[in-house]
C-alpha cells in the first residue's frame, strides 16, 4: 500500500513538514504530482466544486491552473490533531486579462494511516489586487526557504 510521510499521528514538527510538502506540490502546478498526496477515494470541497477521487481532483486542478495563471501559494499551519491539520493560505495569480488576485482561505485536512489525505475542505475568498500590491515574486515553482511566510508578510 502506498504511503506519504510524514504519517499520523502528527507532532508539531511533522504537521509543519506536511504543510510545506503540500505547498511545494501545489506550487509545482503539476496535477498528476499533486493528486498523489491524496487517497484514491479522497473527498474535496473547493468553492462550489466537490471532487471525489483522484481522477476528479486532477481534472479540477487542470481547470484551476488553466485559469489561475502565474500561481504562487503560501500555506501556514493553523492547528493540528492526531490525523487532522488545519491550514490558512494565500495565493496570488492573474487571469488571462492580467487582472491580479490574492486568494485567501482556510483548509481542513484529514489523513489515513498511510499519510494520504482523505478529506480536503477549503473556504476561499478572492481579492482583486493591483500589480503594485503583489507580495510573491519568486520564480514559478517552490517558494524559496528564505521567502517570508504569511505571518511575516502580515497576511
Amino acid at each position: 500500500m502506498e504511503s506519504r510521510p510524514p504519517l499520523p499521528p502528527f507532532t508539531l514538527e511533522t504537521a509543519i513538514q506536511k504543510v510545506r510538502l503540500a505547498e511545494d506540490a501545489w506550487n509545482s502546478r503539476d496535477p498528476s504530482r499533486v493528486v498523489l498526496a491524496y487517497s484514491p477515494d479522497t473527498r474535496w470541497r473547493n468553492r462550489a466544486e466537490f471532487p471525489v477521487g483522484r481522477e476528479q481532483a486532477q481534472a479540477f486542478l487542470v481547470r484551476k491552473w488553466a485559469r489561475e495563471l502565474d500561481y504562487r501559494l503560501i500555506k501556514e499551519l493553523w492547528l493540528f490533531g492526531a490525523e487532522r491539520i488545519a491550514v490558512r493560505f494565500a495565493y496570488e495569480w492573474h487571469d488571462d486579462a492580467r487582472q491580479w488576485y490574492r486568494s485567501y482561505g482556510n483548509e481542513n485536512w484529514e489523513f489515513n494511516a498511510q499519510g494520504l489525505m482523505t478529506s480536503r475542505f477549503a473556504s476561499i475568498n478572492d481579492l482583486p489586487i493591483k500589480d503594485a500590491e503583489r507580495k510573491y515574486f519568486w520564480p514559478l515553482g517552490r517558494r524559496p526557504d528564505d521567502h517570508p511566510g504569511l505571518s511575516d508578510l502580515g497576511l
